[in-house]
């Protein structure tokens, strides 16, 4: 069984970002992401941070403009269309969620699509599932970098994937048709989850409940990519039931230490790959 590392998948794509931006930084251009924190959210503040913190890492300025909870709508896109207006900006991070009274999606189209690093607005959606070049939601992204790092071949394998969010479970599903895989999607109302899972010879569970994909559901030596993050009794886990899964798997990804590893770099990655071809 190959434990599919997502920490030295992170670290190989840490260091080509630092040669990328050293290239473009030779040429007098210094790129910035702006992360923008409406609200008092605990779990997004926590990101933005640990986002700026990583971006440092590698030399990339990620400054955070704040907005507070009670910020109207115009407020924010105010803010945001500044943003878009500012050549140095290379990338518009929105964290979520945004407080209720926000319309979330109106607010995201209000990104300009060549800076939308996260892939969410709707140009960016409709160009990933027309097969066009488009920034792709990050944790979809990771899921394909784990694949490229291990040479996990997509082309004609079965791939099931346990969740339909918008974020996941559909941009990863366009991803492996892209790559010529053929591709079902799981979710609540799936009859016999374990007999269709049973046929995959890569598995991508995205469905945000504990231990959902078991042992017994892994036919031997399939791929398993666990994009879970669940706590149960203090301790972080995926959506698979680790021990169990990887006694059948052929490889699979531990949970913390996988995809969330590298999903962090994946905006970076972009910020960097859209600076250096504007």
């Amino acid at each position: 069984m190959i434990l599919l590392d997502g920490k030295k998948v992170a670290a190989f794509y840490r260091e080509r970002i630092a040669q990328k931006l050293a290239a473009v930084t030779q040429r007098d251009q210094c790129p910035e992401l702006a992360i923008v924190v409406v609200g008092d959210d605990k779990p997004s503040a926590m990101y933005a941070k640990s986002m700026q913190k990583t971006a440092a890492s590698v030399g990339l300025t990620a400054a955070i403009y704040q907005k507070g909870g009670e910020a109207s709508e115009e407020d924010v896109t105010a803010l945001i269309e500044s943003l878009n207006q500012n050549r140095q900006i290379a990338g518009i991070l929105l964290m979520m969620p945004l407080p209720a009274h926000l319309d979330s999606q109106r607010i995201i189209n209000k990104i300009c699509p060549e800076k939308d690093v996260d892939g969410l607005t709707d140009s960016n959606v409709a160009r990933l599932f027309t097969g066009r070049p488009a920034f792709v939601p990050c944790t979809p992204q990771a899921v394909m970098a784990i694949l490229d790092y291990y040479h996990i071949e997509l082309a004609g394998k079965h791939v099931v994937i346990i969740g339909r969010s918008n974020v996941v479970g559909k941009p990863v599903a366009q991803l492996c048709l892209n790559r010529h895989a053929t591709v079902t999607i799981c979710h609540s109302r799936t009859a016999d989850l374990p007999a269709v899972v049973r046929q995959a010879d890569i598995v991508i569970a995205a469905a945000g409940r504990a231990g959902l994909i078991t042992g017994s559901m892994i036919r031997p030596g399939a791929t398993v990519i666990d994009v879970g993050i669940n706590r149960v009794d203090g301790k972080t886990v995926g959506d698979v039931a680790f021990d169990e899964a990887a006694a059948v798997a052929g490889a699979i990804t531990p949970v913390p230490g996988g995809v969330g590893s590298v999903t962090t770099m994946m905006v970076l990655e972009n910020v960097v790959h859209h600076f250096g071809n504007a």
